[in-house]
């Protein structure tokens, strides 16, 4: 009998199927025995490294058994559980809507459908990140009410939301494939007559306008639900500390608690509306901005949860948070991938830290930046970022290409759906890995092979484990 501890790591996954079936004594007294039945326990889909296989389902052969081996175990425990998944993702910006937009008909639902349907060539996103108002990734700067240098609308008789009626229409179109899906919005500016400096860039909410600003959410929130768009939640600014975008606000720590616990907390009480507010949403390198917000005990009882960025800081930040305020929700919210950037080093450093990261960090989601530019990493503001590379790149009106941050989020959002449980998955030397138990009942573990060898592992589950390999670099999710 061959055994498997005589064969190669890197020829393993060739055999793999073979020693399957093999019998487990040599000593069978039966010259004719009845063949072993090879049964396919798992679904294995793979990314390799170089880019030669991209999300592709194997035909490895693989089934649980209990053969001993020497390979290192992933113990895969559903009985240990975390955080529920609201979903995978991206930001649809302005830009992403413009550059959709330009595809034909027929192309444009294909479009939609592989992003957002649930059939065999799916990748079943099922959460969304928009602007309220402009992002940098919008092709010109606007708020939903703009007006004349030196004039105020208090009552904010003149909101509008037709600056965004493309976003709206798009969006529409999207929930008639996935009514579903969840939606965050955030600002990246109030309205400048709001501002202190009367720029689209930087300044501050001048603390008059607090409450306006508030009822400018809420008119946002109620005319959405109009359209039929229901925002799950909002953040107040978009990087409150990062002031130099176009558009940008600063929001110190401080600045944020008394909107929210005077302001906006209330006005969407006094609304009944739902919509969570979640603080902060900017980089792990500050989770004392959160957790000063959550330590506001007026502010604490309006606010879900915190997002975060990871521009700067280590993901680990969200688990600091979660430590200090357990019952408060975690949300990664944004990440680019750049247009300098190699297909292998983006695939690995965010499956290790957007996905697998933000997941065992107890976050609820995990979020790319950009759905869509064109080929210039367009459009974009003055001033705006230059160098985002979108998940897809729309060439013309009959082609688009799909780029690394497509894969990153599909090997997550096409196998973990809304409502599943992150469950224990213990990490192995350079494997990187997160489990979920999804709401059917399947158990799902994406890993990583951050290593610079091939690695052959078991994923152990329920006293029983089958052996599988990744490539240097690889990514795969399995699903059983």
């Amino acid at each position: 009998m061959i055994k498997l501890t005589q064969i190669k790591p890197v020829f393993f996954s060739l055999v793999l199927g073979i020693l399957s079936g093999c019998a487990q004594s040599s000593e069978d007294s039966n010259p004719n025995p009845e063949p072993t039945p090879i049964t396919n326990d798992v679904a294995f889909w793979l990314t390799k490294a170089n880019g030669t296989v991209k999300l592709v389902k194997q035909n490895t052969i693989l089934s649980f058994n209990t053969s001993t081996n020497v390979y290192p175990n992933v113990d895969v425990n559903d009985n240990q559980t975390f955080q529920t998944i609201d979903g995978f993702g991206y930001t649809l910006t302005g830009g992403s809507v413009e550059v959709i937009n330009q595809l034909g008909a027929s192309k444009k639902q294909e479009l939609l459908q592989e992003l957002f349907g649930a059939s065999a060539n799916a990748i079943s996103v099922s959460y969304l990140r928009i602007s309220i108002g402009a992002s940098d990734l919008s092709s010109t700067v606007y708020s939903y009410n703009d007006l004349p240098s030196g004039q105020t609308d208090v009552n904010l008789t003149q909101f509008s939301l037709a600056p965004d009626n493309a976003l709206i229409q798009l969006l529409k179109q999207i929930l008639q494939i996935n009514p579903n899906i969840k939606i965050m919005a955030t600002p990246w500016s109030p309205p400048v007559w709001m501002k202190d400096n009367g720029s689209t860039v930087g300044g501050s909410l001048q603390s008059q306008y607090y409450g306006v600003y508030a009822q400018y959410f809420v008119k946002y929130i109620q005319a959405m639900q109009a359209e039929g768009i229901r925002i799950d939640a909002i953040t107040p600014q978009n990087e409150p500390l990062h002031p130099g975008n176009n558009p940008s606000l600063l929001m110190p720590a401080t600045e944020q608690a008394n909107f929210i616990k005077n302001h906006l907390g209330p006005a969407f009480q006094a609304s009944g509306i739902t919509t969570k507010i979640v603080t902060y949403d900017h980089n792990c390198d500050n989770p004392q901005y959160p957790m000063s917000v959550l330590a506001d005990a007026a502010a604490n009882p309006f606010i879900d949860g915190s997002a975060f960025h990871l521009y700067a800081g280590d993901i680990s930040a969200l688990s600091t948070v979660h430590n200090a305020y357990p019952t408060k929700n975690l949300y990664f919210t944004e990440q680019y991938t750049s247009s300098t950037g190699s297909f292998d080093g983006d695939l690995k450093w965010h499956l290790k830290n957007v996905i697998i990261g933000s997941m065992r960090n107890w976050s609820k989601t995990a979020l790319e930046w950009n759905l869509a530019n064109d080929a210039s990493f367009g459009p974009h503001t003055n001033g705006g970022c230059n160098t985002c590379k979108g998940a897809i790149t729309v060439n013309g009106s009959f082609n688009y290409e799909r780029n690394v941050g497509y894969y990153i989020i599909a090997h997550a959002s096409k196998f973990v759906p809304a409502g599943s449980v992150r469950i224990a998955s213990s990490q192995s030397g350079s494997l990187y890995n997160v489990a979920f138990k999804t709401p059917e009942g399947k158990k799902v573990l994406i890993a990583l092979n951050d290593g610079s060898a091939p690695s052959v592992f078991n994923i152990k589950y329920n006293g029983k484990w089958v052996a599988v390999s990744l490539e240097a670099g690889a990514v795969g999710t399995f699903i059983w």
